[in-house]
């Protein structure tokens, strides 16, 4: 499956948050709000005048973001500052009881929507026009290129209630380091977190009834995103004492190709799923975030792990070859008296096994070595760009999508080191991951990869999983050569086959290859080697056969002399 972490709830999710008892304080919290930025209040010269229910009229964007704001797909370059704690993009809105999100033909994000009532002191007919009147209970903004900043500086609840306030701010920045026109970040900054709820939604007091709306909304009654808690009773304490960035009162997102991110998104989880499956990656969600499994259900194999997620292991018929039985997660050939690789026994089923792990039963997922259960990624060095999951190394960016202000790293949508930087001795390659300098812009061929400037084999140094070797880049069950001869024995002294390339040769010798990149993984000699097969003594087998088996054999001699 392909996903990308910016993925947006549809309707229909059930969303799970957390409760909150409502207490009658104040939860305060201690984020700067951006000022200096005029107007009496220090918020800007724009404000809205003394109102309950009021709007701006449409605000021009395109001077702050040429190319407009890519919301949900859609493109918008204007925006109406509302008295009720949002911002709208399609028209102005006066709705004060908040809607359950997703709401219809109403694009908006909401740092707080509720009944906010700024008429303050003209509810007794002292009057004012909001843009002269005290730094408080008022709503301004601030447009400047790159950026909007909007500001509900100490406001009050209906009905013109002001024993108890809310401060706030919304931040839209220009997302200008990605060179996409449309992408943009939002911050919610909360300074003072005084009421929820106004007399007119139920509430008495400021609290009860239906309480504040917080999040994202495409208008599309399909795509949101809210913070846990929204329309319910404590989400006043929630957005000031919490926080999805680690920094109390401070909630950050991006908005890529017109989607929200959260900045949890990519983290490592268990799917509550059996097998390979358990492991996940965090994507975002109307509510949060959801585990999504990084590794999907495939065919059973031979590997000691549940493939097919079913609860089972190594089940089912045909997981080795004709002349192989699958033991403890490794294809072998059946053994002899005294024809098992040394440090191993000949049990009386035919297999060979550790003589410590002879008795022992290792869960899945695990193997054994040296009498011990280990994690079967244990010790596994993966080629460059793989990780090892679930006793498997694989490239955990081929089935994930990230947008143009990302790349992935390890199964993550991580920043372009463009906009991070690189640690020392490195430098930002054009697909967005840190390289060694010296590696920068070089391309080597299949089965190869840059060390310090040079194009070396890409299996140096890799140690590949159990009864997995090393070709070309990539580890793989070995390569055999079937014969007819039910009476094989298997030559565990062929792993180094594994050497840079497999059988081919690729010609005269190069720098690179000096190293000699062998490796059979880690308890290879249990798998057999390479499990190729030559024919037995004990039933004469034609002398063409004989002479393909000593053929092998000599090329195989050369081959490790070449190498």
């Amino acid at each position: 499956m392909s996903y990308s972490p910016s993925v947006c709830a549809r309707a229909g999710l059930i969303c799970l948050a957390a409760m909150f008892i409502s207490i009658p304080n104040q939860a305060l919290a201690v984020p700067t709000l951006i000022s200096g930025l005029g107007g009496v209040a220090g918020y800007g010269t724009e404000c809205l005048p003394p109102n309950d229910d009021g709007s701006s009229v449409a605000i021009d964007l395109t001077s702050a973001f040429p190319g407009g704001l890519d919301f949900f797909g859609i493109r918008h370059r204007s925006v109406y500052v509302n008295t009720n704690g949002n911002i709208t993009f399609s028209e102005a809105l006066s709705t004060y009881t908040p809607d359950a999100f997703p709401v219809a033909d109403q694009p908006m994000i909401a740092p707080y929507w509720a009944d906010v009532d700024i008429r303050g002191a003209a509810c007794f007919g002292a009057g004012g026009d909001g843009c002269a009147s005290p730094s408080e209970n008022g709503v301004w903004w601030d447009l400047q290129p790159g950026r909007l900043v909007v500001t509900w500086d100490r406001v009050g609840y209906f009905s013109c209630a002001t024993d108890r306030r809310m401060t706030f701010q919304l931040i839209l920045n220009e997302a200008r380091y990605c060179g996409v026109p449309g992408d943009f970040d939002v911050e919610f900054r909360y300074t003072e977190c005084g009421w929820e709820t106004g007399d007119a939604s139920g509430g008495m007091g400021g609290f009860g009834g239906t309480q504040a709306q917080v999040g994202f909304d495409a208008g599309n009654s399909m795509d949101y995103v809210s913070i846990p808690g929204s329309r319910m009773a404590g989400i006043g304490r929630r957005v000031c004492d919490e926080s999805n960035v680690g920094e109390a009162g401070v909630w950050r997102f991006r908005i890529r190709a017109g989607a929200i991110e959260c900045p949890d998104a990519g983290e490592v989880c268990d799917t509550g799923l059996t097998g390979v499956c358990a492991e996940g990656r965090t994507q975002c969600v109307a509510d949060g975030t959801v585990c999504q499994e990084i590794i999907e259900p495939s065919g059973e194999r031979c590997d000691s792990l549940d493939n097919d997620c079913d609860g089972m292991t190594d089940e089912g018929d045909g997981l080795c070859g004709a002349l192989d039985i699958c033991d403890r997660g490794s294809c072998i050939a059946e053994c002899f008296e005294a024809g098992c690789p040394e440090g191993e026994m000949c049990r009386e089923d035919g297999r060979c096994v550790e003589t410590a792990c002879e008795d022992v039963e290792c869960a899945p997922g695990e193997r054994c070595v040296g009498g011990a259960c280990i994690d079967v990624c244990e010790g596994v060095i993966c080629p460059d760009g793989q990780s090892c999951r679930a006793g498997r190394c694989r490239d955990l960016c081929a089935s994930l999508e990230c947008d143009a202000c990302t790349a992935c790293s390890d199964g993550a949508c991580i920043d372009h080191c463009s906009v991070v930087g690189c640690p020392a001795g490195q430098e930002c390659e054009e697909d967005g991951i840190c390289v060694e300098a010296g590696c920068l812009g070089v391309r080597c061929g299949p089965g190869r990869t840059c060390r310090m400037g040079v194009c070396v084999d890409a299996c140096m140094g890799v140690v590949c999983p159990e009864s997995e070797v090393c070709m070309r880049g990539e580890c793989s069950p070995p390569m055999s050569m079937p014969v007819p001869d039910a009476g094989a024995m298997s030559m565990p002294d062929a792993s180094p086959m594994s050497d840079a390339g497999g059988m081919e040769d690729s010609g005269p010798p190069t720098p690179d290859t000096d190293s000699g990149a062998l490796d059979a993984g880690p308890g290879g000699a249990e798998g057999g080697g390479c499990g190729c097969a030559v024919p037995g003594t004990n039933h004469g087998p034609a002398r063409g056969s004989l002479l393909v088996g000593l053929a092998f054999g000599i090329a195989l001699l050369i081959r490790r002399r070449r190498g």
